[in-house]
């Protein structure tokens, strides 16, 4: 049986833009991309979560927090820095994606600022998740 290839390394991703970075996802994870203004190191980043809220802090200076979209598993996020401290990359599991492909269409609901997808973006994220879970499906039948 082939090898389901890493989807996003495959068809690339498409990206919501946010004053801090951006954020994008697929069927199973949304992933949040923070652009610090200098490079940081581990100890000054800050970032809590729960399974409905999420925190983020470079150097104490808050850079996103709000309730998002839907659930996720906040206990199994994984956060890194990437090039030498100038790129901050968060992973969060969605809760519920089996069978629900949850498409959301912005980071966060009832915040200040929601980061939400403008509708050209929203279109691209939700064709690009409908051709995962093609993939997905395929895979699974044993025909790709």
């Amino acid at each position: 049986m082939p090898k389901l290839s890493h989807f996003d390394e495959k068809g690339g991703v498409v990206k919501c833009p946010t004053p801090w970075g951006h954020w994008w996802q697929t069927l199973d994870e949304v992933f949040v991309e923070v652009i610090p203004n200098s490079p940081v190191r581990s100890k000054e980043v800050s970032i809590k979560c729960t399974n409905t809220e999420i925190s983020c802090a470079i150097a104490n200076k808050e850079m996103f927090k709000g309730k998002l979209f839907d659930v996720v598993h906040g206990n199994e996020i994984i956060w890194t820095l990437e090039n030498k401290g100038t790129l901050l990359n968060i992973v969060l599991p969605k809760a519920e994606f089996k069978g629900k492909e949850q498409i959301w269409p912005s980071l966060f609901v009832n915040s200040g600022e929601n980061y939400c997808a403008d509708a050209t973006i929203f279109h691209e994220m939700k064709k690009k998740m409908d051709l995962e879970k093609f993939q997905i499906e395929f895979f699974d039948r044993g025909l790709l």
